[in-house]
């Protein structure tokens, strides 16, 4: 009894090939390869969107400058919304400065690419 138990485990049935273990391990290279590719696509997508929230945020919070100050001299720059209260510091990452006259916004150069002013 004791032989054939012996004998049934060396008939060489048991276990993976080579091969096998190379097929598998390319098919989960390919899966993981598929799925790296596409996450990137989500992060841009998420950066646009994170963009262009920024944009309306500095566009209502130089509203909200302009309403409580009385037409003042400057429309309410960047360094002056972040100093009134409109904006925390260190907020606005994609836009780069306010203009004075018309209160148009210009964003940064590294600025994802689907944003806009506007």
């Amino acid at each position: 009894m004791f032989q054939k138990m012996l004998d049934k485990g060396q008939n060489g049935d048991e276990g993976f090939t080579l091969i096998e273990l190379l097929i598998v391990i390319v098919i989960l290279g390919i899966l993981s390869a598929i799925v790296v590719f596409s996450v990137r696509g989500i992060t841009d997508r998420g950066a646009a969107s994170a963009c262009k929230a920024e944009v309306k945020t500095v566009a209502v919070a130089e509203e909200a400058f302009y309403a409580q100050h009385a037409a003042p001299a400057t429309y309410g720059t960047i360094a002056e919304l972040q100093a009134g209260g409109f904006l925390r510091a260190g907020t606005p990452e994609y836009v780069a400065s306010a203009a004075a006259a018309t209160g148009a916004l210009t964003l940064v150069a590294t600025a994802p690419a689907g944003c806009t002013v506007g």
